[in-house]
């Protein structure tokens, strides 16, 4: 009679233990789809900018979010937002090169770092030239 009673608790166990893990197995997969939707972010609808042509003599124009060089091989648009720790950034015509007012990152104009606390690039934004009937290019269309 012990016997029985002892095979029908660890029988018991075994079922209460299995019901858990399986419970337990279930919520965490229900759950996935909850946890996946928490950390989902919407990418907002992108900005287009229009900066007229020609750009002044010295071959850039500074915007509250980009800087936009005229290059020889094509025009590059630059972000103003230091990857350090957010500060604007301001180019240097007399230096040539990009600086951060708060820690002094430095970045070429293409927006490769040269020097600083910051560890990446400047973001680059595109730029599309809008050109007239006749070939001539009237403005600039930056994506942001």
């Amino acid at each position: 009679m012990c016997a029985k009673r002892e095979s029908q608790q660890s029988r018991r166990r075994f079922l209460v233990q299995a019901l858990s893990w399986v419970s337990g197995i279930t919520a965490l997969v229900l759950s996935y789809p909850l946890f996946r939707f928490v950390g989902f972010t919407i990418k907002p609808k992108p900005r287009y900018i229009t900066v007229r042509a020609p750009l002044p003599a010295s071959g850039f124009h500074a915007e509250r979010d980009f800087i936009l060089f005229i290059t020889n091989s094509s025009p590059q648009a630059i972000s103003r937002i230091c990857t350090h720790l957010g500060c604007r950034v301001n180019f240097l015509e007399d230096k040539q090169i990009i600086e951060c007012p708060c820690h002094q990152s430095r970045f070429k104009k293409d927006g490769t770092l040269i020097s600083g606390p910051a560890k990446k690039d400047l973001p680059r934004f595109t730029v599309e030239p809008r050109t007239n009937e006749s070939g001539q290019i009237t403005s600039y269309v930056v994506t942001l």
